[in-house]
C-alpha cells in the first residue's frame, strides 16, 4: 500500500521534470516529509484549462486532496479510506473505473514509507492479540535519486450544500495506484534487514517510468484494455530501501530528519 510518503521538491523543479505548462503560485505547498492521507498534495495532469478557447489538454501541476471522493458520493467522508486503488481491479471498481478511463494523474514523491510486516507480526494480527511489536519503518526511493512518479487518479466532487461561487463548492481529490511489491533484489539493500520490497510489505505504489508518463496522462486514451498495459510494474532493480526513525510513525513529526538513514533497525522493532 501507500499510506505515507515524502515530497520535498519545489514546484519549479517538478514543472521542469514533467514539462508542466501551467501551475499557479498560490497553490504552492511547503516541503512535506510526512505526507499523510487527507493532506493537500501535488499532482501532474493533462486537462484543458478552465474557460480556455482551446479544448487542447494542457499539462498542469495542481494541488489536490489525497483521498479520492467519487463524483456520485453523497458526502466526502469516505475519501480518507480511498487513498489507494489496486492495479489489479482499478479498471472495474465502481469508485475508480470512470477516473481510470479519463482522469489519470501522476503524484510526484521523493519516495514512500512502509512499515515491515514480518511473519511474527502477521501471526499476532491473526490471533487478535492487542500487544504487538513495533514495526520498523523503511524509506523506499529510486536508487538513482530521481523523482518517484506514482500512478494516480483524480476526481471532482460537488458539495451540493454550498453555492456555486463558494471556494469549497468543488473538491478535487486523488488516489495512488498500488501493485504487488517486487520480489527481486533491491538495487541497494540495507546491510541488515529486507533484501526485496516484498520483504517489507506485499504492496507498493505503482511507479511510472518516464517512458510511460505521456501515455498515462493523455486524456484522449480511454481504451481500458490499452490502459491496462500501462499498469505493468516497472523494471526490477530500480529501487533502494533503508531503515528510518520510528518518529515518522507520528504524523505530527515532519522534517528532513525523517529521511535520515539508520545503520540498522531501531531496538525493539521488527525485522
Amino acid at each position: 500500500m501507500c499510506g505515507r510518503y515524502a515530497a520535498s521538491r519545489r514546484p519549479e523543479d517538478l514543472a521542469g521534470i514533467f514539462e508542466v505548462e501551467k501551475w499557479e503560485p498560490e497553490e504552492t505547498l511547503d516541503p512535506d516529509y510526512n505526507v499523510a492521507p487527507t493532506k493537500d498534495v501535488y499532482a501532474v495532469l493533462d486537462r484543458p484549462l478552465k474557460d480556455a478557447e482551446s479544448p487542447k489538454p494542457v499539462r498542469q501541476l495542481r494541488r489536490l486532496k489525497w483521498g479520492l471522493v467519487p463524483s456520485w458520493a453523497k458526502t466526502p467522508e469516505g475519501g480518507a479510506r480511498m487513498i489507494n486503488a489496486r492495479a489489479e481491479t482499478v479498471y472495474e471498481k465502481p469508485s475508480y473505473r470512470r477516473a481510470f478511463a479519463a482522469r489519470r494523474c501522476i503524484v510526484p514523491a521523493d519516495g514512500y514509507y512502509e512499515w515491515v510486516t514480518a511473519p511474527a507480526e502477521r501471526d499476532l494480527e491473526v490471533e487478535g492479540k492487542k500487544k504487538r511489536p513495533r514495526k520498523q519503518p523503511y524509506f523506499v526511493l529510486p536508487a538513482d535519486g530521481s523523482v518517484f512518479a506514482m500512478a494516480g487518479l483524480y476526481e471532482f466532487w460537488r458539495d451540493r450544500t454550498l453555492p456555486d461561487d463558494h471556494p469549497r463548492a468543488w473538491w478535487v481529490t486523488c488516489s495512488v495506484i498500488t501493485t504487488e511489491a517486487e520480489t527481486s533484489p533491491l538495487a541497494v539493500a540495507p546491510a541488515e534487514g529486507p533484501h526485496a520490497l516484498a520483504d517489507i510489505h506485499p504492496r507498493m505504489p505503482l511507479m511510472l517510468t518516464p517512458d510511460r508518463w505521456d501515455a498515462w496522462l493523455d486524456p484522449a486514451r480511454t481504451d481500458v484494455d490499452g490502459l491496462r498495459e500501462l499498469l505493468a510494474p516497472p523494471p526490477a532493480g530500480l529501487m533502494r530501501a533503508y531503515p528510518v526513525s520510528t518518529a515518522v510513525s507520528n504524523v505530527r513529526n515532519n522534517g528532513p530528519e525523517l529521511l535520515k538513514e539508520l545503520e540498522g533497525p531501531e531496538e525493539g522493532t521488527l525485522f
